[in-house]
């Protein structure tokens, strides 16, 4: 019997000296496992996860420090922990990790070469680039590819080669599109279209047996074929080669397929979702015998919690018998939350993530500095003399504070080595010169060991130029290049940056800057003879008056030429979209970030500020309007773009007249605690825009006036551009006058119906519930709420599932052409005359200057739509007449309401069209 006829098979692990242990048997049931995700109640942020649970712990093994305890040395602060119960359909686990696959070996219907079709039903993150995963290929060592279907940063790309070598493999990639957290996507590749072409497509379905929407197609010149590898077929093979090297996905596969032709016939097809729990081997439908291999598991658990364990609090009673630990286990963003330190600037953040760099000095001492230190093990400190000023520019947005130098002020650093020389190099920083000096000025030598020993700037000139000498061993003079229109490197923080590298056999030697914003100034280059070699060492010799106060800063030698590691992070990435900001970041920090929709749809932020990583990961997605929320299913952060919550399908219906779909306490909050009527947004370090709601129940009106007087609220957010202020202002104001009860806590009760476990299992963070027919005291229409964040309790007979919830009303935006959600409403409408609660034939008057209601004779394609007379909603199935007094024919008491209305009754669009953000 399933239950809550039998006790609930809730799992609790620990991951105990790198493996999963199973510690259920020791959770003790008189104290229910209890589980909180989400905002909490009038929460504007995401709190961390917690699950709290008491442990058996008569024999100590509980006890970190015991050295009796089989876990002595393996468990303790921020022991991983995860607690699940099953599913219903079971799935192939995947970690990322090179082994953990599912195979099978080669097969002769698997040698195809020509036209193929490769479909692939996963539940993954999409969008980060993180994250270089893998799906599915036969993808051998090198001489031995044959395709390889992989998804990174958004896209959805195949290789494949005609010889089994990676190093001359083709590739297409396509842009995913807006995908839900479980999709099937489809690649089909046809070698020769009959035009002496290749050509390429890609779909994407809810399931690898859905109908299939086609989101990218293309042509390619020339003919092509497939290599007939002997490599096993392997869903998540690794692509080794690659920096970063591409690994099997994260998370679920449900189904897969590989056709020989398009649409041809399967020649694989492993199908997980029916595969019992634990199975390691399964031949497919197509003959095919699969092996699951490494950590990687076909299971149908379901994760409720997933976290750390930050401390082991040791209890007893007197009798010392009843030993046991309480513990409270939190989501990754406690422990990410305790640092209260800022992130480093982007620019001294960004430039040591350059594997080529060799030698780096930030320049970003305090004011009481001596000396300019660098961040890479064993470059020693720029040796310095004459007067500097330490942290005295902080207009550069990408960096801290910076230096002026003043007259006779010299630097000098060394460059170590590199282990083996790359033949090129590559000298940046920044440099802020308010003018031009009168003439040519050196400003900063490059010492090399190839045949340029010396390369010295100039900065200045008759025509504000800048140039650059080469020099040989001996001091010769070897060549010189300077540009005449380089008047906009001053007056500003501007990149300098000079490479060389080879050309032909000469060495070429070039010098470029550009504006934080990466737009060019100019480029000069030469070509010389000779060796390039490497740099030693850079200095500014001491510096000429004329270039008195020149500020510099985030000096860098690289072991490679033409970087681009400096770009956009001079300027602290304003312009970012918030899912990108919070992708990078997530890379550059090591910390986990699922981005759940395409970043590139996302708002667009300003410059990345000097914060913890919490807060700016919080920032950008405050500026979106989203949910930065923890995932259950492994130690990670999620992000929920403000998109997603727009106009979504119900994930969990429920009724509020069946038995325990809705269990007690329902309490609609009636109250202002939401209400913000008058919202003033300021973009961070730019301009404001205030928006104020002065019509309806909730505007700023005195409430004699009807409205409920004036909730202000004034927020700063991370905007890319002053004219975002107003939108978002706007957006805010409509959230904070929704006219709508609110619904902080609906609980269901899934001992009592344990039909709703798989709906209430697969909803998440921001999903849409709704309960039908509300008791009678209540509106009629339909409860729509969206959860952002719940609570549960996990007994052995008893699950309760508490959701935090907010209304889904002003999350439903208009959408251009549709029937429902495209209506724009009229304003000033009102029942020309009174009319019983039976009739069917409405006479409405709209007020002049007020656009009127389509006329069934114009618009006939238009009906029915539904319009709100007095809190009942009636159906409009006819409208007669073209002046501003109508009649309309109705259908009565959509909403289970019908009564007798009053002449003057206001008459609305039943889901007018609002605007989003």
């Amino acid at each position: 019997m399933a239950f809550p006829q039998t006790p609930l098979d809730v799992r609790t692990e620990l991951q105990i000296g790198g493996a999963w242990t199973d510690v259920s048997s020791y959770v003790y049931t008189r104290s229910p496992i209890t589980i909180e995700r989400g905002r909490k109640d009038e929460g504007s942020r995401v709190d961390p996860s917690k699950c709290s649970l008491t442990l058996n712990n008569r024999d100590g093994r509980f006890s970190p420090r015991n050295p009796l305890s089989p876990y002595y040395g393996l468990i303790g602060r921020n022991t991983p922990i995860r607690v699940s119960v099953p599913g219903t359909e079971s799935y192939l686990a995947l970690s990322g990790a090179q082994a953990d696959i599912a195979s099978t070996p080669d097969h002769a219907s698997l040698g195809i070469t020509g036209d193929i079709d490769i479909r692939v039903e996963a539940t993954c993150d999409w969008y980060t680039s993180q994250l270089n995963q893998t799906l599915i290929g036969q993808w051998g060592v090198e001489g031995n590819r044959a395709w390889l279907l992989r998804i990174y940063g958004g896209n959805l790309t195949l290789l494949w080669t005609t010889g089994g070598l990676a190093s001359a493999a083709f590739f297409w990639d396509f842009t995913l599109p807006r995908l839900p957290r479980r999709a099937a996507l489809r690649f089909v590749l046809d070698v020769n279209n009959g035009s002496g072409n290749l050509a390429t497509a890609a779909y994407w379905s809810t399931s690898i047996s859905g109908t299939w929407t086609q989101f990218g197609t293309g042509t390619g010149s020339g003919v092509t074929s497939i290599f007939n590898s002997t490599a096993p077929l392997e869903i998540g093979p690794t692509q080794t080669g690659t920096v970063p090297m591409r690994a099997p996905l994260v998370g679920r596969v449900h189904r897969a397929e590989v056709r020989n032709g398009i649409g041809g016939s399967v020649v694989a097809n492993p199908d997980f979702t029916a595969k019992t729990p634990g199975t390691t081997s399964f031949a497919d439908g197509a003959g095919r015998t699969w092996t699951v291999g490494g950590n990687a598991a076909i299971t149908n658990r379901e994760y409720r919690f997933y976290g750390e364990v930050s401390a082991w609090p040791p209890r007893w009673d007197v009798s010392g018998r009843d030993v046991w630990t309480p513990i409270e286990a939190a989501g990754i963003q406690r422990r990410l939350g305790q640092g209260r330190k800022p992130l480093d600037s982007t620019l001294r953040r960004r430039i040591p993530s350059d594997s080529t760099v060799l030698a780096y000095w930030p320049m970003e001492e305090d004011k009481a500095a001596s000396q300019f230190y660098s961040p890479l093990a064993g470059v020693k400190p720029l040796i310095v003399a004459g007067s500097i000023d330490y942290a005295t520019d902080t207009d550069l947005p990408g960096a801290l504070g910076l230096p002026h130098l003043h007259t006779g002020a010299s630097l000098w650093g060394a460059v170590p080595g590199p282990a083996s020389a790359a033949g090129r190099w590559h000298v940046e920083h920044m440099v802020n010169m308010p003018s031009s000096p009168g003439s040519a000025t050196a400003y900063m030598d490059v010492f090399t060991t190839g045949t340029i020993a010396r390369v010295r700037i100039s900065l200045g000139g008759g025509s504000s130029h800048v140039r650059f000498d080469a020099y040989d061993g001996a001091g010769t003079l070897l060549g010189s290049q300077n540009s005449t229109t380089a008047t906009t490197l001053y007056g500003g923080w501007r990149r300098l940056r000079l490479f060389c590298e080879p050309s032909g056999g000469n060495i070429r030697v070039a010098l470029t800057w550009l504006t934080p914003d990466d737009q060019p100034g100019f480029f000069i280059d030469t070509i010389f003879a000779g060796s390039i070699g490497r740099v030693a060492y850079v200095s500014v010799p001491s510096l000429p008056a004329a270039l008195d106060g020149i500020g510099m800063g985030h000096l860098a030698v690289f072991n490679t030429s033409n970087t681009s590691i400096f770009n956009l992070a001079d300027a602290a990435f304003a312009g970012d979209y918030a899912g990108w900001r919070m992708d990078r970041l997530a890379g550059e920090e090591v910390v986990p970030v699922s981005l759940t929709a395409p970043p590139w749809e996302s708002e667009r932020v300003g410059t990345q500020a000097s914060d913890t990583l919490l807060g700016l990961l919080q920032s950008a997605a405050d500026t979106d309007g989203g949910i930065l929320y923890e995932r259950r299913d492994r130690l990670a952060l999620a992000y929920r773009d403000r998109i997603s919550l727009y106009n979504q399908a119900v994930a969990l219906p429920l009724s509020y007249i069946v038995d325990g779909e809705v269990g007690p306490p329902l309490e609609p909050a009636e109250d202002d605690q939401q209400i913000r009527n008058d919202v003033t947004v300021t973009r961070s370090g730019g301009s404001s825009a205030r928006v104020t709601q002065t019509t309806g129940a909730l505007s700023v009106a005195d409430p004699e006036d009807g409205g409920v007087g004036t909730y202000d609220e004034s927020v700063t957010l991370s905007l890319y551009l002053d004219s975002q202020a107003e939108q978002q202002a706007a957006w805010r104001v409509a959230l904070g006058t929704w006219d709508e009860a609110r619904y902080p806590t609906i609980r269901v009760m899934l001992h009592a119906v344990p039909y709703l476990i798989d709906e209430v299992l697969a909803l998440d963070i921001g999903d849409r519930l709704t309960i039908a027919s509300p008791p009678a005291w209540l509106p009629p229409d339909l409860i729509d709420q969206l959860a952002f964040g719940y609570s549960e309790v996990l007994d052995q007979f008893t699950w309760d599932v508490y959701f935090n919830c907010v209304p889904a009303g002003p999350w439903t935006v208009g959408v251009v052409e549709d029937d429902v959600l495209g209506r724009v409403d009229t304003d000033g409408c009102t029942l020309n005359g009174p009319i019983s609660s039976s009739t069917t034939t409405v006479n409405v008057a709209t007020a002049v200057g007020v656009p009127r209601w389509i006329d069934s004779a114009t618009y006939g394609s238009m009906f029915p739509f539904d319009i709100r007379v007095g809190g009942e909603v009636m159906r409009v199935t006819n409208i007669v007449g073209t002046a501003l007094s109508q009649t309309m024919t109705v259908q009565r008491g959509r909403n289970g309401i019908t009564k007798a209305h009053a002449s003057g009754t206001p008459v609305v669009l039943a889901n007018p069209m609002r605007l989003a953000l």
